[in-house]
């Protein structure tokens, strides 16, 4: 029996509600997972459990990271530490297309794992292993008998209804378009989603992305196919519903984003929310920055739309094995190589001479759609069992041996494999321009690809990176946003607008919580860091490790983390996070109000 008046107090921290609103010294009491008390005045200790001294510290909603591939990681780590130890209390799977909701396991499996570099036996088995679900209800029946760690809420992913409705095969056969039968079969299914609770459909267009496994390999996603009428007939029933859409454009010709924009409008219809990715200030189109918040502003204000830009609040840095990085899917003989899993076969491939004039061509296409900047000047080697190559650019290599820097690049992929380990910067190099866009109109804070890309980036501390920015900004006298504005954009302004119960800290609410001591947010919240990955086989993955900048991470008013400790139940033997349904208010809360 619980004889404390709190189950926890967090006491002394400057709270920043995320609404916006400037931050107050206050000292919070939790009891039964609900905040009962915002106080000006101390608590009693000694009515406590539990006491977290915030004394100079930020106490704020935990994160709310919307762009999370933690669909088969889920499974296996329900805990999902990564996030957690960084102050995110909820996350958003099935994005992209892509969940594990419909499909058969060996589907899910080549729908995944190519696309978000994740090991295909790992998730097959992860999925396979727990698959006892049939529908959206059993599936979320089975994510809360994990000890799930953060909330989760979910998207229903356009290519696993294709998938399952149409099979793998046809529904990702240029040739082949759903019948009658088979378009009611996936309204009726994505209905039943948005039944069970989901916040929306995701979708993709881009045809980049491309299937693993060897029945299928290198066929695009199946939503990819998709004909527009089909898109209309699934938005229909998101608009009339009130639910989200999120989506990538077609990133070769750039034209369906205009479909996206137009869908979202209210002009004599519901507006339907669409949430796009992405804002950012990539190096191959250095001007396309100026871009996202006028047309933001044009289709919320003369559109009366609901539509919102995905940005990561921090540079998009990105390491690659060798040639095993999805931006080599952006032209064909980058993709013949992806195409190729064993490497004697591949390496075959980069050795032939019409091979690498191919892809040279390709790589020297001044006007190519493109993300990647292609520019091996800009590429350094961080690991290669030649120790004297490390720190060299691929362009310093080429040069040393007077050879064309394809050639140097490609001669490294074959003479090293996925042992030659390199780095570059996409996106978002340039500070001042990320500090407009974060402030942009339309622009919030998403994109972390979080359990996906697994030996690529690492984005899992994006909330931590943001609050660094607006504290080091503010000692250098040149501020770009307020902390309260950030955590609102972290927090509160997320959970409004994809219609979840999170992001906010008020009386009778969920307390989710994370305290951050600002003296924490330095150089090393950008560090690199591996950590190995038992649940996927012993691999070592690209993680964050500034364990400074959390003091404490609470979800349903249990800490969680604490000083770079996770609780001994956490993701072990006890739940803390839950499925948020769409719209819901959160059950705890209401039976505490009821009480």
């Amino acid at each position: 029996m619980n004889t404390h008046l709190f189950d926890v107090i967090i006491s002394g921290g400057t709270v920043y509600d995320g609404s916006g609103g400037p931050g107050v010294v206050r000292h919070m009491g939790i009891r039964d997972g609900v905040v009962c008390a915002l106080s000006a005045e101390p608590l009693d200790s000694a009515a406590a459990r539990e006491v977290v001294d915030a004394t100079g510290q930020w106490v704020m909603p935990g994160f709310v990271d919307v762009h999370t591939h933690y669909d088969a990681e889920v499974l296996v780590s329900p805990g999902l530490t990564e996030s957690v130890r960084h102050g995110v209390t909820t996350v958003l799977l099935g994005n992209c297309s892509l969940s594990t909701i419909y499909s058969t396991a060996v589907d899910i499996a080549d729908l995944f794992s190519r696309v978000e570099a994740l090991p295909r036996d790992h998730v097959l088995k992860a999925v396979d292993t727990a698959k006892t679900w049939s529908g959206p209800q059993d599936y979320i029946e089975t994510l809360e008998r994990l000890p799930l760690g953060p909330n989760v809420a979910l998207l229903v992913g356009h290519s696993d209804l294709r998938a399952h409705i149409m099979g793998l095969d046809r529904s990702t056969d240029p040739h082949q378009k759903p019948t009658e039968a088979e378009s009611r079969a996936m309204a009726e299914a994505l209905n039943e989603a948005l039944d069970a609770g989901m916040l929306g459909m995701s979708t993709m267009t881009n045809p980049w992305d491309k299937l693993d496994g060897d029945r299928y390999r290198s066929r695009s996603l199946p939503s990819s196919y998709a004909k527009w009428s089909e898109f209309r007939r699934l938005h229909k029933i998101l608009r009339k519903r009130g639910r989200l859409l999120q989506s990538i454009p077609n990133l070769n010709t750039k034209y369906d984003m205009l479909f996206f924009l137009g869908a979202t409008t209210g002009l004599g219809r519901r507006s339907l929310k669409v949430s796009l990715l992405a804002a950012a200030d990539p190096k191959a189109s250095p001007w396309i920055h100026r871009i996202f918040g006028p047309i933001a502003a044009a289709v919320n204000g003369l559109g009366r739309g609901q539509f919102r830009w995905q940005h990561l609040p921090t540079p998009f840095d990105v390491y690659s094995d060798g040639i095993d990085l999805v931006v080599f899917e952006e032209f064909g003989s980058g993709r013949a190589a992806l195409h190729l899993r064993d490497e004697l076969e591949r390496n075959e491939l980069l050795s032939d001479e019409a091979y690498r004039r191919w892809f040279r061509a390709d790589f020297e296409k001044k006007f190519s759609s493109r993300v990647w900047h292609r520019d091996f000047a800009d590429v350094r080697i961080t690991e290669c069992p030649d120790g004297s190559l490390v720190g060299k650019t691929v362009a310093e290599v080429a040069k040393s041996r007077d050879i064309h820097v394809v050639d140097a690049f490609l001669d490294l992929v074959v003479e090293h494999g996925r042992a030659f380990r390199w780095h570059t910067t996409i996106a978002n190099y340039r500070p001042r321009t990320m500090d407009r866009l974060i402030n942009a109109p339309g622009v919030t804070v998403g994109f972390s690809d979080a359990g996906a890309h697994l030996r690529n980036m690492a984005f899992y501390n994006f909330g931590i990176r943001l609050l660094h920015r607006v504290k080091s900004a503010q000692s250098e006298r040149t501020p770009f946003m307020k902390v309260e504005k950030a955590v609102h954009k972290l927090t509160g302004e997320l959970g409004d607008f994809y219609g979840v119960d999170a992001g906010h800290l008020r009386l009778g609410g969920r307390a989710d919580v994370v305290v951050i001591d600002p003296e924490g947010l330095d150089d090393d919240v950008t560090a690199y860091h591996e950590e190995i990955m038992p649940e996927f086989g012993g691999l070592s993955r690209m993680v964050n490790r500034n364990d400074r900048a959390v003091t404490a991470t609470l979800i349903a008013g249990k800490i969680a983390y604490r000083r770079g400790q996770f609780a001994p139940w956490f993701g072990v033997s006890e739940r803390a996070g839950r499925f948020l349904r769409a719209g819901a208010d959160d059950p705890i809360a209401a039976a505490t109000v009821k009480a």
